[in-house]
């Protein structure tokens, strides 16, 4: 295939060799930065660099978005403006959903399936071989695209958006589990019980994380109130040693407003939501709802 690239950094770059390795041919790169180092990536795929969107792109049959989120949406509507109909845009960015949206919109208007691809993964870590997650009507081609190079890659059913919701989605389990990771093992360490930590935590790895989850949110809703005087002594913990709390001050927030919505229930003689993950769910939603 005929592959455009609207970015080469860390992921534009990383694609554009793994495809090029592939024997698909990169007729053009756009990339705001021209200097030396743009330049010599350019060489060494042995194409254009451009300096923005342009008829240039009427001959690829794939465009590929790799621009920064917050551009994502501006930058794709520029480029299917100049693309063939028939042609797929593949947006690669962590925008917005609702920027994905519109993106594809602007595409099916111009003749252009537009994909949203979300990697789900660490470029810096895995390369090319990141697995890649798609929705979209270009989704196919994506696919057939990833099987050259050996990514992982899988389409979901829905709209654009989903696939960037769902990494977004994942991010609040890995990003959380990472500074609750920090913060532990920070603690840990200068109390001389990391090791030991390791082995009290081993019953972990005996339980699916998805089940784990679950778990969790039955339970929490019986017992965040016995709970949030464990998180207040692990947050005195803490303090005693000389550190300071960020993660466990919002685990103590979130504790508390389950606690409250509890006692309010209580106050009304509401009776206890059914011991199923999705009723467990759906009575803490009210309570997580944004107030104005």
């Amino acid at each position: 295939m005929k592959i455009a690239f609207i970015g080469l950094g860390e992921v534009g770059y990383c694609y554009a060799q793994a495809w090029t390795s592939a024997v698909h041919a990169v007729i053009g790169v756009c990339e705001l930065r021209g200097d030396s180092a743009m330049q010599e990536r350019a060489a060494q795929l042995n194409t254009v660099l451009h300096a923005e969107p342009g008829p240039w792109l009427q001959e690829a049959d794939v465009v590929i978005g790799a621009v920064f989120g917050s551009a994502a949406c501006e930058v794709a509507q520029a480029c299917v403006a100049f693309m063939r109909p028939g042609t797929v845009y593949a947006d690669f960015t962590t925008a917005s959903a609702a920027d994905m949206l519109a993106a594809s919109v602007s595409a099916r208007e111009a003749g252009v399936g537009f994909t949203d691809v979300a990697i789900m993964g660490a470029i810096a870590l895995l390369a090319e071989a990141t697995p890649l997650m798609c929705v979209g009507e270009g989704a196919g081609r994506v696919l057939q695209l990833a099987a050259d190079i050996g990514a992982p890659a899988r389409e979901i059913s829905g709209q654009p958006g989903d696939a960037v919701r769902l990494k977004l989605l994942r991010s609040i389990m890995t990003k959380g589990m990472e500074s609750l990771a920090v913060e532990c093992l920070v603690a840990a360490e200068a109390m001389g019980l990391r090791g030991a930590l390791y082995e009290v935590l081993a019953d972990i790895d005996q339980i699916p994380l998805t089940r784990f989850m679950d778990a969790f949110v039955r339970s929490h809703v019986l017992h965040a109130g016995r709970r949030l005087a464990e998180v207040n002594e692990s947050r005195d913990q803490l303090i005693e040693a000389g550190l300071q709390p960020l993660v466990l001050d919002g685990v103590a927030r979130l504790f508390s407003r389950t606690r409250d919505g509890l006692l309010a229930d209580q106050q009304r003689q509401a009776c206890t939501p059914p011991d199923t993950v999705e009723d467990r769910l759906g009575w803490l939603a009210p309570l997580a709802a944004r107030r104005a």
